[in-house]
């Protein structure tokens, strides 16, 4: 087993069954190092995004990643700072990063978190659902465009 599929794993166990899509992803429309349209009708939600990169049983963001999230204790330090993530990267580099960074990087262990398929060691329940849905995706990139210093 590698290391991507360890994590993917792991991360799909620590989920709660609720919190997965419950069909398959549709193919994502990459250009470049980007998926510039996003995935939802519906604008993503900077709040609802916040809350799951701080949830540690949702996103598990923080257990990579620092950022501007000063009530969560024991944040990551294996990932780059989210704090400034709007200003670095534009917001269809955001998409692809949280929807599939494993395109852009295929060692990454960060986990593709709207990808259902290619993946390692899951489990039976969860085998064909994305760690997110496209809406949870949205919203999360709609917190991390906020992120400007």
């Amino acid at each position: 087993m590698n290391w991507q599929g360890a994590v993917a794993a792991g991360v799909m166990m620590m989920a709660p069954l609720s919190s997965f899509a419950q069909q398959t992803t549709p193919p994502l429309q990459l250009v470049g190092d980007a998926i510039p349209q996003a995935l939802t009708a519906t604008p993503g939600d900077p709040a609802r995004g916040r809350a799951i990169v701080a949830n540690r049983q949702q996103g598990l963001c923080l257990l990579c990643h620092t950022g501007p999230i000063p009530e969560e204790r024991f944040q990551g330090n294996l990932a780059p700072d989210l704090s400034g993530a709007g200003s670095r990267w534009t917001e269809g580099q955001l998409r692809l990063r949280i929807a599939d960074t494993q395109r852009l990087n295929p060692a990454s262990i960060m986990p593709a978190y709207y990808r259902s398929e290619g993946l390692e060691r899951v489990g039976a329940a969860w085998q064909g659902k994305p760690i997110l849905d496209a809406q949870q995706i949205e919203d999360v990139v709609a917190f991390l465009r906020t992120l400007r210093n």
